[in-house]
């Protein structure tokens, strides 16, 4: 298991918005973690009613973050390249408010495509074995 002092680095996401806790695997095209931010009082996604399901393709979009970092560096990079998330498909959200779940969620992304240009990944988002949502997204990563 990587701690999030390990590859928070990599990665853009900082302070709360780094909603992720810790890799508990990955490999050249899968990463899984989980995160209990859900649950916590500062999310910075939360709105008045609590974490709306649809906030998942957000999880989902750093997982895909955390794994081009991992690989990046596994390249002997520095972390991931900046990328813009343009397109969400097939999204599926089984749930509406996730943040009363206890304890941890886990979090699935596997890479469909990378090239320099950008990539698109599957994710999915559960709860004690509990589908809570999944779907595909993609990121472009600007010209430098």
């Amino acid at each position: 298991m990587l701690p999030k002092t390990d590859w928070t680095r990599l990665i853009p996401h900082a302070g709360t918005m780094c909603l992720l806790d810790a890799v508990v695997a990955w490999d050249e095209q899968r990463i899984h973690a989980i995160s209990a931010g859900h649950a916590r009082a500062d999310n910075p996604l939360r709105g008045e009613h609590g974490l709306h399901a649809v906030h998942l393709a957000e999880y989902g979009a750093q997982a895909m973050a955390v794994h081009g970092g991992l690989l990046a560096r596994a390249r002997g990079g520095e972390g991931a390249r900046p990328g813009r998330l343009v397109s969400l498909r097939d999204l599926v959200l089984l749930a509406e408010y996730v943040d009363a779940l206890d304890g941890h969620l886990d979090v699935h992304a596997e890479c469909l495509y990378a090239d320099a240009a950008g990539a698109q990944y599957a994710f999915r988002v559960a709860h004690r074995g509990r589908l809570l949502a999944s779907g595909r997204a993609a990121v472009i990563h600007p010209a430098a």
